[in-house]
């Protein structure tokens, strides 16, 4: 007897063994028993995810001698003829050689005529999109006053293409991809039938192979069979189709999460070396990345991802490695990445540089980092300095420029007292200057504060421009009628930009139900609110004293960078992250 593959061996027979689709079979099985029959059916999935077994089986239960039965006998010669392609009752037809007008009239010629053994004539059509436009037009009529004796059962992996038409004249079912675990369940099934050996990590690497796909996978196993015979281990699948085992992932992953760059880069070479798919590799890293973060904010959600259990204690350890916001940061620059490879000259380049970007991240949340700040102030002398005398002291940091802050590599908007440049490899962090006493209540401030980010992104999507212009700017004052919205001197052409009508309005808009009353706004630069003066030559030499017009006179009020090395705040905040101040801003 010739040999028969596994795909085709171990292709289901019953509704019972189609794998990872209860959601179809039970709908049909319930159909039949209910003798709420359609008269056409749209299956659509990707490949190889049982459409087209599910048509012959549902084919079998309307014809079976029993049926119309929720389980066909498959031992009668209706269910035998299905079972083989050889019934005159079951016509499958491939849309993609059979997709001309002509067919289609040749097919409405025929279905005129009743079945010859069974009870119905059911037609499956296999790609239908692939019919042309004048062939499903020439069905249109037929598809929906069929004969009571027809049945017509479409397959798809493409259903955007199919004629809306067509679908509505359908019911449609969506199959689903078939997670990881029930294909490595069946794997192991069809491995112990076929007496042979298979490892537990060698069936998810096929699975992963697979991508949802059981016919994929049973093809692997074969010939995974014909390569090694009866016993097959993880190494065998990562020689044969070339993945990355799921130890090595894991590894990597947890390099980048360690700032282990000496690490990932050894891991990457030996990958490049063994001929791997960088790309691939990539999308493996991101979907390990989206289980972590699952994990670490939803552990109640572990039984829907699709991981095995030895997964879920990689995943129980390296969730603690890093917090949510640094997962998100890293996985952005990921996918950023997997944009970018196909066009690569140098795809291990562009992943090292990438991975090298994860793992030296340094993303903390805002709350975070105000409660560090916090922390710092309440270490010296017990309350925060008074912001009274000379110069603006050090202040708690504010939200909105630590959301930009926060991001890996950037620096907050705003105006600054003092800028923290942080030595690698942490990114450049800033803090900024205490904001001036508020005419109105503090407390209409600190929202706008708070939220400056959040009011700054609302308005964009009003005046896209206008979001832009705001990134520079912050709430200065909050008045029974008004808010004032302050620009550095060097950002004065974003202030004339928010007065042009359009963006002026947006922000009026938005800061009013902010505030939950109607308010305008009013633009000014930093210097008009009563600092001292500051004259249009002013610089500043190397150690930070300001100067006027090149003499060495430094002006009145103005702390140079020994005083601000001398306040206790900057100076514990200096040890804190490892800086230096860069810059002195009033």
């Amino acid at each position: 007897m010739a040999y028969e593959v596994l795909a085709r061996k171990w292709r289901p027979q019953q509704f019972a063994d189609v794998v990872g689709q209860s959601h179809v079979t039970q709908t049909l099985q319930n159909a039949i028993k209910a003798k709420r029959i359609a008269h056409a059916y749209l299956f659509v999935g990707p490949r190889g995810i049982g459409k087209t077994s599910l048509a012959r089986i549902f084919a079998k239960a309307l014809n079976c001698v029993k049926g119309p039965t929720a389980e066909p006998c498959d031992v009668c010669d209706t269910c035998k003829e299905i079972m083989s392609g050889t019934s005159m009752d079951v016509l499958e037809i491939d849309g993609a050689s059979n997709n001309g007008v002509d067919q289609v009239r040749e097919l409405r010629e025929n279905v005129k005529f009743a079945p010859t053994r069974g009870q119905y004539k059911i037609y499956i059509i296999d790609e239908v999109h692939m019919l042309s436009p004048a062939a499903f037009n020439a069905l249109l009529k037929t598809l929906e006053e069929p004969p009571a004796h027809v049945k017509f059962i479409f397959a798809t992996t493409e259903a955007q293409k199919v004629l809306p038409t067509i679908v509505s004249r359908c019911q449609r079912f969506d199959l689903r991809r078939i997670p990881a675990a029930q294909i490595v369940e069946r794997l192991l099934l069809i491995a112990r039938e076929e007496k042979v050996v298979l490892d537990e990590d060698a069936a998810l690497a096929i699975a992963r192979g697979a991508e949802g796909g059981l016919r994929d996978a049973e093809s692997a196993l074969d010939q995974l069979i014909a390569f090694c015979g009866e016993r097959i281990s993880e190494e065998d699948v990562l020689a044969v189709f070339g993945l990355v085992s799921r130890h090595t992932l894991e590894s990597l992953a947890e390099s980048v999460l360690k700032g282990d760059v000496p690490g990932l880069i050894r891991i990457i070479a030996g990958l490049d070396a063994a001929g791997k798919d960088m790309q691939r590799l990539l999308l493996e890293l991101l979907d390990h990345l989206r289980n972590l973060l699952v994990y670490q904010c939803a552990p109640q959600a572990v039984e829907s991802m699709d991981v095995i259990s030895t997964q879920v204690e990689v995943l129980k350890v390296q969730s603690g490695l890093a917090n949510a916001d640094r997962l998100l940061r890293m996985a952005e620059v990921l996918a950023q990445t997997e944009d970018r490879i196909r066009f690569a000259l140098s795809r291990r380049t562009l992943v090292e540089t990438a991975l090298i970007r994860c793992a030296r991240a340094t993303a903390v949340s805002i709350d975070e980092l105000i409660r560090r700040v916090d922390e710092l102030q309440g270490g010296v002398g017990g309350t925060p300095a008074p912001a009274a005398a000379a110069a603006p002291a050090v202040a708690p940091v504010a939200a909105a420029p630590l959301a930009a802050a926060a991001r890996v590599g950037e620096a907050p908007a705003g105006g600054y007292a003092a800028a923290v440049r942080r030595e690698p490899p942490a990114a450049s962090a800033r803090v900024p200057a205490a904001p001036k006493a508020a005419v109105a209540p503090e407390a209409e401030l600190a929202k706008l504060v708070t939220g400056w980010r959040d009011t700054i992104d609302r308005i964009g999507k009003i005046a896209s421009l206008a979001r832009g212009a705001l990134m520079d700017a912050r709430p200065l004052e909050v008045g029974a009628d008004k808010v004032v919205i302050g620009f550095d001197p060097e950002f004065a052409q974003h202030a004339e930009r928010m007065r042009m009508p359009a963006h002026h309005r947006a922000a009026q808009q938005v800061l009013s139900q902010v505030l939950n009353r109607q308010v305008n706004v009013e633009y000014r630069l930093i210097e008009s609110e009563g600092q001292a003066d500051v004259p249009a030559d002013h610089t500043a030499d190397a150690d930070g004293a300001a100067r006027t017009d090149g003499k060495a006179g430094v002006r009145k009020g103005v702390k140079t960078r020994q005083d601000w090395l001398k306040d206790p705040v900057v100076r514990k905040t200096l040890e804190t992250f490892n800086g230096s101040i860069v810059d002195i801003r009033e």
